[in-house]
């Protein structure tokens, strides 16, 4: 299982709540960032994006625009309401959250004492940051694209049993499965699964599951 501690990013960009969004704009201009945990004392109060820090910009070519911006404090923007993750969390919880609450990022934050290399990090300590991008490049890794070979895609009956009943013949063949993705439509009673095969050439695995009924493809990189 990938967890959200092996993807996030530790070396975590923080800001006070009393900043001016004017710094926060440029903090995120200067180190490529989208998102910055706002910290008083250590405690997590708010999240800021970028986003929030734009929609806050009066417009370029207003005279008070350098004023105003060195006046609105990040406190006056930032979202309270912080949801987070625990480092021992799946990363594709991570990314259900991420896609049910529509949010592009979420604090590390532990629940308790963690041990670390040497040490043990307090609790409710912000370990770090783990954005949608994380979360796209631990999911390429999960369906495993990174690796040599190709995919197979296959349509079955949705019953169960069936993902280790393809497979089997798959292995039949002494072909190595990568990776598995599995699509049920509970409406058609089909499944369709994409296998990550370590070959360079499916078709005897093709001919094979198209002997045994299934309806096969092969899916173009």
């Amino acid at each position: 299982m990938l967890l959200v501690r092996d993807w996030m990013t530790e070396h975590l960009v923080t800001l006070p709540p009393e900043v001016s969004v004017a710094e926060a704009l440029t903090l995120c201009r200067k180190r490529r960032i989208r998102h910055i945990p706002i910290l008083e004392e250590g405690r997590l109060v708010g999240i800021v994006s970028d986003r929030d820090l734009r929609d806050a910009s009066p417009a370029l070519g207003d005279p008070e625009r350098a004023r105003t911006l060195q006046e609105i404090r990040v406190a006056d923007v930032m979202s309270r309401e912080v949801i987070t993750v625990d480092p021992q969390d799946s990363i594709e919880n991570a990314a259900q959250q991420m896609y049910e609450l529509k949010i592009e990022s979420l604090p590390v934050v532990s629940e308790g004492a963690v041990a670390g290399a040497g040490s043990t990090v307090a609790e409710e300590e912000v370990l770090g940051i783990v954005t949608s991008s994380d979360v796209m490049r631990a999911l390429v890794t999960l369906a495993g694209l990174p690796e040599p070979g190709c995919r197979i895609e296959v349509s079955v009956p949705n019953r169960e049993g069936i993902l280790a009943e393809v497979a089997g013949k798959i292995r039949e063949l002494e072909v190595d499965i990568v990776s598995v993705l599995s699509d049920p439509d509970r409406r058609s009673g089909q499944r369709t699964m994409v296998f990550q095969l370590a070959t360079a050439d499916p078709s005897s695995a093709m001919q094979s599951l198209k002997r045994a009924g299934y309806e096969v493809s092969w899916v173009s990189s």
